[in-house]
Parts: C-alpha cells; structure tokens; sequence
C-alpha cells in the first residue's frame, strides 16, 4: 500500500454536550527570537545575516493576533440538539460549511457566531457523508459576519505553522497552534461512536490540538486561509481509546471547496470525484481467523464491476498493486483512485485466483 496511506485508528471528533459558554483568554506561543549583526564594510553580508536570523516572538505573535483576528470571526458554533460542532462561514449568503457527523439526521440548528452571543438559526442542505462534509444555511444573515478564504490544498507543505479554531469541549472560539505534520493521508472514520464511516484521502495531519467540538471549524495558516476542516483524532489504545495527542486529521480545503460548491449551487453533490466498484461486501476470514479478503455480497447493475464480470460470492484479494484484507482496506485503495480510471481487480471464485480489468465508476 502506498506510504501515503494510514491506517492508524481514528474516529470522527464527535461533537460533544452543550456546555456553559466560558470566556477564554488565549496565551499565544512565541517562536525562536535572534538578532542579526552586520559590518559597515561589507553590507552584502550583513543583509545575508538578516535574512537568516529566525523570526522574533514579538512578529510571530503579531502573525498570530492578526490571523485570529481575521477568521476568528468567520468559524462558528453550530448546535445540533444536546450535542455540539462548529462549522466556517462560506459565502456572504449564509451558507456555513461543516462535518456531516456534526449535522448527523437533523435538519435545524442553533448558530452562534464568535462576535455575539444571539443565537441564530439554520438549516440543512445537503449533507454527504461519503466525505463526511455538510452545508448548513442561516435563516438571516447577521451584519458584519465574513465569510472565511479557502486556500488551495495542494500546496500545503509539511511543517507549515497552523492554528486550528472552533469549540473543543464547547469551549466556544479557542485556538490552538501547531505545524503540517504530513500531507496525502488515506484515513478511514469509524461509524460508531458519531462517525459516518468514510474513508477520505488526501487528509492533513497536523500537530495543533483538535478535540471532540473541533468537528467542522478551520484548520488555518499563518496568510489567514482555511487549509483544511478538523475531522478525525488517532485513537492511542494505550490511552483507554482516548486521542492520542498531537495526531489530527482535517479534510483539504480543495475538497471542501469543490463538494460545498456543488451543494450551494445544485443542492445536493453530482459529481463526487470519488471511485467506486459498484458493489457491497464484507470482510471474510482464512482458517486462522485473520481477514482475508472482501467478499462481493451484491453487485451494483451496470456498475464497474458488473461491467467486468464480478459475481456475488467472489473474494477481492487485490486492487491493482495494493493487498486487499478488509472492507477498511477496498475503501482506501479507492480513495486515491478516480473515476474512469482503469486497474485489476484479483478475486477468487470457487477457490481458483482470477484476475481481471476494470474501469472504476464513480461513488
């Protein structure tokens, strides 16, 4: 499997009870400080030396101030019932992008906003939870509510400086800091405990404390763009299946962008980007009771692999150059595929290995 890929346990940071609002006051982490020294004599080298001396605190810290200040405003408190998530203004018409586990079965929610305490009122679009992504919609737009500059994904680089906003434990507009600790993580959610059970691909692992509330508020760089949606916490089973700390993952904001567009503009997503087999199945078992394979338990009429021959009853062994154990596994050598693309699928049939193409249809 690609090293890309994860298969650390996650589960989707589950929007947590209500609780009394706090007001908090944010201690803000200063980076290296250094002066530079130069001669008279030669200025070249003295401009050099400038250039190289780190960052002070006191400009790291203005960074930070003004990134806060910015998007602060535009990441919002959405309550779903009892429970809690947060959510990032999107457009000037009132569209607020968001977790589908934060949104769960419900269609209303109450909305608060990080500059007031009125509490306002929304409703769903559409949610996915392929991507586990959704689209809510203010009933009014407040005055002076901004919507949030989404950056373009793929140029996120490992070790960047990011803030992540939003309301862990329900503790309304925090921030936390830390870097891009990786790019291009294949991470699959759990569907217990409040996941939708997706597999997402390209996710961006940072080191900035995320936690269960955090679900749907902006993972941010220091130019004030969103880079991401925080969605999931590695699991540390040392830890009782508490999170393990420093270890989140958040939905690229290219992605983001390119769902939310469609539900703005058609109301639902038509075309996901995502690839599909076209069937359901279910892990199976060897004799040592270690799994083994995805065994086909319905094919999709005129999907993909319908198309190639795939029976209810085959056990997929293989997808292209990737082993295939589990129903978690199939999901994640689908993630970084495409529609339209063309690979082989291995699966055995009556106990005899076979191998055949397949152009892979969209989920």
């Amino acid at each position: 499997m690609d090293s890309s890929r994860t298969r650390a346990r996650v589960r989707a940071l589950r929007p947590v009870a209500l609780l009394a609002s706090l007001a908090c006051s944010l201690a803000l982490v200063a980076g290296c400080s250094g002066s530079g020294t130069g001669s008279k004599k030669d200025t070249s080298t003295a401009q050099a030396a400038q250039a190289a001396v780190p960052m002070s605190s006191g400009d790291l810290q203005s960074d930070y101030l003004k990134v806060i200040k910015e998007v602060l405003p535009s990441v919002v408190q959405i309550q779903a019932s009892s429970d809690l998530g947060s959510g990032v203004v999107y457009d000037g018409q009132g569209h607020i992008v968001t977790n589908a586990h934060v949104v769960g079965n419900e269609k209303t929610f109450k909305v608060t906003t990080a500059n007031s305490e009125d509490v306002l009122t929304a409703k769903l679009v559409y949610s996915y939870p392929e991507q586990d992504l959704a689209v809510v919609k203010l009933d009014k737009m407040p005055d002076g509510l901004k919507a949030a500059t989404f950056a373009d994904s793929s140029k996120v680089e490992v070790g960047q400086i990011v803030l992540a906003m939003g309301s862990p434990l329900g503790l309304s507009s925090s921030v936390t800091q830390g870097i891009v600790s990786a790019t291009g993580r294949t991470v699959s959610e759990g569907s217990s405990g409040g996941g939708t059970g997706a597999t997402i691909a390209n996710m961006v692992q940072t080191s900035a404390a995320i936690n269960p509330g955090n679900s749907g508020g902006a993972l941010v760089n220091l130019d004030g763009q969103v880079i991401g949606i925080p969605t999931l916490a590695a699991i540390d089973p040392d830890l009782g299946g508490g999170a393990a700390p420093g270890i989140g993952f958040a939905i690229p904001s290219s992605m983001v962008k390119t769902v939310a567009d469609q539900i703005v503009k058609d109301g639902k997503v038509t075309d996901s980007g995502r690839a599909a087999l076209g069937i359901t199945g279910r892990t199976v078992v060897d004799d040592s009771y270690q799994a083994a394979g995805v065994a086909v338990v319905e094919v999709k009429s005129g999907g993909a692999a319908d198309k190639a021959g795939i029976r209810a009853g085959d056990i997929i062994t293989r997808l292209g150059d990737t082993g295939i154990t589990t129903i978690t596994s199939l999901s994640e050598a689908l993630a970084s595929d495409k529609p339209g693309q063309k690979t082989t699928v291995t699966y055995t049939r009556n106990g005899a290995s076979k191998k055949v193409d397949v152009t892979l249809g969209e989920q």
